[in-house]
């Protein structure tokens, strides 16, 4: 299976920076690409479109086909990457696929029965933010009508090489890029783009959205961003929901710092507007897609800027 696509090209007017290592390739983990003159003070991530598959990993999963397209964003790099060369924003994109590694997880987000020996002694429990618990923590162990991914367990080593390969050097370039963008901006917005599967109605006659944008309920974001990108797709007359079901996870709790200046929106595509009725491969519509979030890539980046300008670093939620 390949690998994701991210990467704007390697010339005097991108920094490309290849990072993390796949274990059991020689693959890079992620691609982060920067434009050098940073027209945008936007950076987009794409933590769950990576599909470098190492043979062992497929080999280990009960039904690799039928588990790696329902936990890929699938294909949203696609949508990523030209959002990126259209408007000049930041780029960061997984090549490591989300069923090795949850990069939208804690890493300490373990569910301990996967791994051979359980959890060692010198580890605390974890309480919060248990995903593991549904069956989709650090490493996914099942899907909803599937069962277990997994024919067997793993060891320490194995989940300690994801964790050093993947999780820690994505999560640290994103952390320095957002800061170099604050720091040219006086702000900068991280929009971490996903998928979704198509929501169901609620009630007869119900539209369900197409777009969710998390923001933490409040809290990974000033609240002037958000109203920006609602009263934008409102324009473009697309249903639209705000943080149910999706208000963002990990990624937004760990890098989202409005007081200085750092805000972070999840943005939740449904994946019919941009695949095939299978939800496989890219259909005629992701162009439509792409113009679409385009437009709202640069009114957001508009309004980051102002509030950089205005230096109003005040949470929303307060």
């Amino acid at each position: 299976m390949k690998r994701a696509a991210g990467e704007l090209g390697k010339d005097k007017d991108h920094l490309v920076e290849h990072g993390g290592m796949i274990p059991g390739t020689s693959e890079p983990a992620f691609t982060l690409s920067l434009r050098a003159d940073c027209p945008i003070p936007v950076i987009i991530a794409a933590p769950h479109a990576g599909r470098a598959y190492p043979g062992a990993l497929l080999g280990a999963m009960r039904d690799p086909e039928y588990s790696a397209i329902r936990l890929e964003d699938r294909h949203v790099d696609r949508i990523a990457l030209e959002i990126a060369r259209q408007t000049g924003a930041g780029l960061l994109v997984a090549h490591a696929p989300r069923a090795m590694l949850d990069l939208n997880r804690n890493s300490d987000d373990v569910d301990w029965e996967m791994i051979r020996g359980g959890r060692p002694s010198d580890v605390r429990r974890n309480l919060t933010n248990r995903r593991s618990r549904t069956g989709l923590g650090l490493i996914p162990r099942r899907l909803a009508r599937h069962g277990e991914i997994w024919k067997a367990q793993i060891s320490h080593d194995q989940l300690t090489a994801r964790i050093d390969g993947i999780h820690r050097p994505y999560h640290q370039a994103l952390a320095k890029a957002l800061e170099a963008v604050r720091d040219r901006w006086g702000a900068a917005l991280l929009i971490d783009l996903h998928s979704m599967p198509p929501l169901k109605p609620r009630h007869e006659g119900d539209r369900p959205a197409e777009i969710v944008i998390g923001d933490r309920f409040g809290a990974s974001s000033d609240g002037l961003l958000v109203a920006a990108a609602l009263a934008y797709l409102a324009r473009q007359e697309k249903t639209v929901a705000h943080n149910r079901p999706y208000a963002g996870g990990y990624v937004l709790d760990r890098h989202a710092a409005p007081a200085r200046g750092i805000h972070a929106l999840q943005l939740e595509l449904c994946r019919s507007t941009y695949l095939d009725r299978r939800l496989e491969e890219p259909s005629a519509r992701m162009a439509g897609m792409v113009r679409l979030v385009c437009g709202l890539v640069r009114e957001l980046g508009g309004t980051a800027a102002a509030l950089g300008r205005s230096g109003n670093f005040s949470i929303a939620a307060e």
